[in-house]
C-alpha cells in the first residue's frame, strides 16, 4: 500500500489527516495484503536512556503479567517499535499495552519483532511515556503522534517534573486528538485497571514508581512480591496451624488432671 506522505509538505494539520487515515486503512488490510516489511529496520541496538527509566519499564510490564487477574489476551512490552505506517520511522514508547491480541507463535520473524497495527489489528489502549528531559516531546510531538494514530488512552510520567509540576498526567482519546484526564487521573473504567505512583523499594532501588492498582486501588504485585506475599500467608496459616495444635494439647493436658476423658476422634 503506497504511502500518503509527501515529505516536502509543510501543512501539518493534512499531514495529521493523512496520518490517520493510512494508519486506519492498514489496520484494516487483510494479511495477504500487508505492506512489505523486508526493508524496515526493527532494533537499532540503541542504548537505554537511563537506568531508572529500564527498572520502571520493566515494573510496567512484569506485573501484568505475573499478576494482572485479566480474562482476556494481552500484549504487554516497553521501548519497542509501534509501526503506523511503511516509510515512516516507528514510535518506540515506553511501554504499551494492548488488549485482546496475542503474540505470534515465533518472535523471530521481522515482523514479529515489533508492534504493527496492521498486523495486531488496532493501536494499543495504553501508551507510557517516562520523561528523563525537556526535549523528549512527551507533551508535544508525541501526544499529537499517539492521537493521531488513535492510541485511546496516553499517560506522562515524569518523576523529576521536567516538562510540568504534575509527576502524572493522563490523556484521553477524544476524535483524533489526546485532551487531558482529571478525575480520576489514572484509572481506566473498562479494564479495571489503575496507575499511581507508588514510593517503595523495587530491586533494592527506593524511589517513586509507576504502578499499576486493581479497582480497589490495590498494587498489582510483581512475581516477586506476589512470591513474598504466599510466603508469609503460609506462615501465617502454619503459625495458626501450630496454636491451635498447642491449644488442644493444653485441653487434653487440662482434662487429664481432672480425671477426665476426652471424647474419641
Amino acid at each position: 500500500m503506497p504511502s500518503p506522505f509527501d515529505p516536502s509538505a509543510t501543512d501539518s494539520l493534512d499531514i495529521d489527516r493523512a496520518m490517520v487515515s493510512y494508519s486506519l486503512a492498514l489496520e484494516a488490510l487483510p494479511e495477504e495484503d500487508w505492506p512489505s516489511f523486508d526493508h524496515i529496520v526493527t532494533e537499532d541496538d540503541a542504548a537505554m536512556d537511563n537506568i531508572f527509566n529500564e527498572k520502571q519499564m520493566r515494573l510496567l510490564t512484569e506485573p501484568l503479567y505475573s499478576s494482572w487477574s485479566i480474562q482476556r489476551p494481552f500484549v504487554a512490552v516497553a521501548n519497542v517499535g509501534l509501526y503506523y505506517a511503511v516509510d515512516l520511522p516507528p514510535l518506540v514508547p515506553d511501554m504499551l499495552l494492548s488488549i485482546d491480541v496475542r503474540f505470534p507463535e515465533s518472535l523471530f520473524p521481522k515482523l514479529n519483532r515489533t508492534y504493527a497495527v496492521w498486523k495486531y489489528g488496532k493501536p494499543p489502549e495504553i501508551v507510557i511515556e517516562i520523561v528523563s528531559n525537556k526535549t523528549g516531546g512527551e507533551d508535544t510531538t508525541k501526544l499529537a503522534s499517539y492521537g493521531n494514530i488513535h492510541v485511546s488512552n496516553y499517560f506522562i510520567y515524569d518523576p523529576e517534573q521536567h516538562l510540568s509540576n504534575q509527576e502524572l498526567r493522563a490523556f484521553g482519546l477524544v476524535g483524533n486528538r489526546l485532551e487531558p484526564v482529571t478525575t480520576p487521573i489514572g484509572y481506566l473504567t473498562e479494564l479495571d485497571l489503575g496507575l499511581t505512583v507508588w514510593r517503595g523499594e523495587f530491586e533494592r532501588t527506593d524511589s517513586r514508581w509507576l504502578r499499576w492498582v486493581d479497582r480497589d486501588g490495590n498494587l498489582i504485585p510483581t512475581g516477586a512480591e506476589r512470591a513474598e506475599q504466599e510466603k508469609q500467608r503460609a506462615e501465617r496459616e502454619a503459625k495458626r496451624a501450630e496454636s491451635e495444635k498447642a491449644q488442644r494439647m493444653q485441653l487434653l493436658e487440662l482434662l487429664h488432671q481432672h480425671g477426665i476423658e476426652p471424647p474419641s476422634q
